[in-house]
């Protein structure tokens, strides 16, 4: 098991290189966009967070398999 693997959870089908399903920093607290209502995912209705991690497109291409 890698360290991603342990640090994020499995991707979800709503998952995208700019939006993530639920929060995907390793802390959460240091987030200039934590709680913005149509931003967070910790305050949206749908769990969806529109400001996921600089990496975090990076990491999503490596896991899905696109990464060069």
């Amino acid at each position: 098991m890698s360290h991603a693997d342990r640090v994020h959870p499995p991707l979800q089908p709503e998952d995208t290189a700019t939006q993530t399903v639920g929060c995907r920093r390793s802390n959460p607290d240091t987030c200039m966009k934590h709680s913005l209502r149509a931003v967070c995912a910790f305050v949206r209705a749908d769990g969806i967070c529109l400001a996921p991690p600089q990496l975090w497109a990076e990491q999503f291409r490596k896991v899905k398999g696109d990464a060069a």
